[in-house]
């Protein structure tokens, strides 16, 4: 069996009455207390956040096309250039 991590660590935040009213009814409606709400929630929220960031999905043919650009010769882009390498307005 795994080692399970004592939690060690405090998060506080300050609300409204009327969030923290909200929140409480949640948490009951779950079954839950309120911390025990707020982090399964705040976790799976955090989650969907970072997910676009760690990891994205392609069907079959955008993985081909993602590929394929990968694998396309560079082409060098002139005005580009000229904007990188020149003083600009604030220089």
């Amino acid at each position: 069996m795994g080692k399970i991590e004592q939690k060690s660590e405090r998060i506080d935040i300050r609300t409204t009455m009327a969030a923290k009213r909200l929140l409480q009814q949640a948490a009951a409606a779950s079954h839950k207390n309120v911390s025990e709400f707020l982090l399964e929630n705040g976790l799976l929220a955090a989650e969907k956040t970072l997910a676009d960031r760690r990891l994205f999905l392609l069907d079959d043919k955008k993985w081909q096309e993602f590929q394929e650009a990968l694998n396309r010769p560079t082409q060098e882009k002139l005005q580009l250039k000229k904007l990188l390498t020149e003083p600009g307005v604030f220089d």
